[in-house]
C-alpha cells in the first residue's frame, strides 16, 4: 500500500482514511423533542419534490446530497458516507474481508484489477494489476459500475465465483475459478535489511492491526543485525489515531507526548502520550515523507521530529491536522465530521488553510512545492533539542528531497506514462521462470528471472508499446526519464512476480529519495545522542 494515484482515488483515501479519530460506533442521537423549525423545512421541501417533480426521485440520493451539500460548507474533510461506502470505510479501517483480494477501478467501461494484495486467492491464481475482469459468472461485466462487479466478486469465505480476465499478449480471455477467501490488507507490506546494519521498513497505511506488523517486522529485522532504521511513510493517507500512537510509542520513551488534540465537543482535548516501554527507543531513524503522507502518518512523523528521534527526507507531508469522529446514523449510512485539531508536541498546528471551494486544497499534490515558503514568525516552534520547525501547511522535512513518484520527479511526459498506467500494462506480457499460475499460451509472453535487468532492447520493446498505444514519444524528455522510465518497467514487472519485498528491495537502489536518505544516518546518530542527552538530563 498503497505512486501517481488518479485524483479521486487520492481524495476518496483521504477522505476515508486520513480520519485521524478512530471512534467509531458512534449514533447521531437528537437530544431535543422538539424538531428545530429548519428541519421542518427541509422534509417540507423533500415532500413538495418527491409529490411534484416531473420525473420520479430517488428519495435515498436526495436526503445523502443534502448532508454532503452540509458537509461540503464545513471544511474538506468532514463527509458523509451511503451504507456501502462507511462498509467499504470500516472494512479498510479493520484490515481484512472475504473475497478476491483485488482493488477494481473502471477504466473505459472495463472492470481493472487496480491493486492485487499479495497472497490473497486473486493472487495466487496469477491475477495481476491491469488485468480487466470481462466475464463474472459468464455474464458481461462490460459497462457495470464497481460497485455491481464488488457485489459480485464479494461471498461468504469458501465460495467461488468464476471469472474470466484479458490480459494482453493473450488472443483469448483466461477463465479463472477463484475461492473466496479472508483478505488482509497489509500496512506494512516490505521490510527487509538494506545491508548488515540497516532495516528498512515500508508503513504504507494505518489500519487496526498496524502496531501489530510494525512490532513484527522490528523484531524480525532486529533478529537480523538492525542497527539503525530506514522508516518509508511515503504514500501513507493515515487512519485511526490510536494506531498512530501505537506506532510512535514503538521509538519515544515512555512519557513521552506524542500529539494532543483540542476541540469543543465533549472529551475532545486530550493529550496522549508513549504509555509502553520500547526496545526501539534509540535507534537511529531516517524517515522519508511525501506530500502523499498525511494525518496520522503526519502524527508519528512530527512526533519523531519533535523529539528528536528521526531525521527527515522528502517532501512537505500533506498538512492535515483535522480530527474526524465517524458517526453511524440511520440506514447503516455514517459520517466523518471534525470536531477537533491535532497538534505536535513541540505545539504545532499543521493543518493547511484551504479555499473557499477547496479547489486549491485538494490539488495540492499535483503542484511542486515551494522549498523557500515563507513563514510567520508566530508559527515558529522548537523541538526538544532546540531545532526550528514551523507550524501551517504541511511538515517541512530536514533534507529537501522533491519526488513524488516513487522518490522521483519525472518530467510532464514520466508522470503522464505512470498516469496512463503503460509500465503496468508493459508488464503484463512477463511471466517468471517456474510460475505456472497462468498456462494459457501467448504469443508475446516473456520469461524474466529475478536478476533480470531493464536494458536498451527492453527500452526499444517499451517504446513500440508507446506507438501501439497512440502515445507521441517526446525524446527529450523520454531521456530525461530514462532512469525512471526503468525503475518503474522493474517495479511493475517485479510486484506481481517476485513480491512487494523484493521490488520495494530493488527500487530503493535507484529511488533518489531513498538514496538520500540513506545518506543522512550520521545526521540521525546525532538527533539519537540529543534524544539520549535530554532523556538523561530529565531522569536527572
Amino acid at each position: 500500500m498503497r505512486r501517481y494515484r488518479p485524483l479521486t482515488a487520492v481524495l476518496l483515501a483521504i477522505a476515508m482514511s486520513a480520519l485521524a479519530g478512530g471512534f467509531f460506533g458512534r449514533s447521531a442521537l437528537a437530544t431535543d423533542s422538539t424538531v428545530p423549525e429548519h428541519y421542518h423545512t427541509f422534509t417540507a421541501a423533500l415532500s413538495v419534490i418527491e409529490a411534484n417533480y416531473v420525473d420520479k426521485v430517488d428519495t435515498d440520493r436526495l436526503v445523502y446530497s443534502s448532508i454532503r451539500g452540509m458537509l461540503g460548507t464545513l471544511d474538506p474533510h468532514s463527509s458523509f458516507f451511503d451504507p456501502h461506502e462507511y462498509a467499504q470505510m470500516r472494512e479498510r479501517q479493520e484490515g481484512h474481508y472475504a473475497g478476491l483480494g483485488v482493488t477494481i477501478q473502471s477504466i473505459d467501461g472495463d472492470i481493472t484489477a487496480a491493486v492485487v494484495f499479495e497472497g490473497s486467492p486473486a493472487f495466487k491464481l496469477g491475477v495481476r494489476r491491469g488485468d480487466v475482469i470481462a466475464t463474472i459468472e459468464g455474464q458481461s461485466a462490460k459497462g457495470i459500475t464497481t460497485l455491481e462487479a464488488q457485489n459480485k466478486l464479494r461471498g461468504p469465505k469458501g465460495t467461488s465465483v468464476r471469472i474470466d480476465i484479458r490480459r494482453r499478449g493473450y488472443d483469448q480471455a483466461i477463465p479463472l475459478t477463484v475461492t473466496r477467501d479472508e483478505v488482509t490488507i497489509p500496512t506494512v507490506p516490505a521490510y527487509f535489511m538494506v545491508d548488515a546494519t540497516t532495516g528498512y521498513i515500508q508503513l504504507r497505511d494505518f489500519g487496526e492491526n498496524t502496531d501489530h506488523d510494525l512490532k513484527a517486522a522490528l523484531h524480525t529485522l532486529a533478529g537480523k543485525g538492525m542497527r539503525r532504521l530506514l522508516l518509508d511513510i511515503r504514500e501513507n493517507p493515515g487512519g485511526p489515531l490510536d494506531q498512530a500512537i501505537k506506532v510512535s510509542n514503538e521509538f519515544l520513551p515512555r512519557g513521552k507526548m506524542i500529539v494532543y488534540t483540542r476541540g469543543r465537543v465533549a472529551n475532545s482535548d486530550q493529550d496522549y502520550r508513549a504509555t509502553e516501554e520500547s526496545e526501539f527507543t534509540d535507534i537511529p531513524i531516517v524517515l522519508i515523507a511525501n506530500r502523499d503522507s498525511a494525518s496520522a502518518s503526519e502524527i508519528v512523523t512530527g512526533a519523531l521530529q519533535d523529539h528528536d528521534r528521526a531525521y527527515l527526507v522528502g517532501e512537505t507531508t500533506f498538512g492535515k491536522a483535522l480530527v474526524q469522529s465517524v458517526y453511524r446514523i440511520s440506514g447503516g449510512a455514517g459520517l466523518a465530521l471534525t470536531t477537533a485539531h491535532y497538534y505536535t508536541p513541540s505545539g504545532r498546528l499543521i493543518q493547511r488553510p484551504w479555499d473557499a471551494t477547496f479547489d486549491e486544497y485538494q490539488l495540492y499534490r499535483l503542484k511542486d512545492q515551494d522549498a523557500n515558503r515563507p513563514h510567520n514568525p508566530s508559527d515558529l516552534k522548537k523541538t526538544d533539542a532546540g531545532r526550528p520547525v514551523y507550524s501551517g501547511g504541511g511538515i517541512e522535512p530536514d533534507k529537501r528531497v522533491d519526488g513524488p513518484i516513487e522518490g522521483f520527479s519525472p518530467t510532464r511526459f514520466g508522470r503522464m506514462l505512470y498516469a496512463r498506467q503503460e509500465f503496468a500494462n508493459y508488464a503484463q506480457k512477463f511471466i517468471a521462470e517456474g510460475d505456472t499460475r497462468i498456462t494459457q499460451p501467448s504469443g508475446t509472453r516473456k520469461l524474466v528471472k529475478p536478476n533480470f535487468v531493464v536494458d536498451d532492447a527492453m527500452l526499444a520493446d517499451f517504446r513500440q508499446q508507446l506507438v501501439a498505444d497512440k502515445i507521441k514519444i517526446d525524446e527529450d524528455n523520454f531521456k530525461k526519464d530514462v532512469e525512471f522510465i526503468k525503475a518503474m518497467i522493474r517495479l511493475e514487472v517485479d510486484t506481481p512476480l517476485f513480491g512487494v519485498a523484493e521490488a520495494r528491495r530493488r527500487l530503493i537502489a535507484v529511488d533518489p529519495q531513498a538514496q538520500a536518505a540513506l545518506g543522512m544516518f550520521g545526521e540521525a546518530q546525532k538527533l539519537t545522542e540529543m534524544a539520549r542527552a535530554n532523556k538523561v538530563k530529565a531522569a536527572q
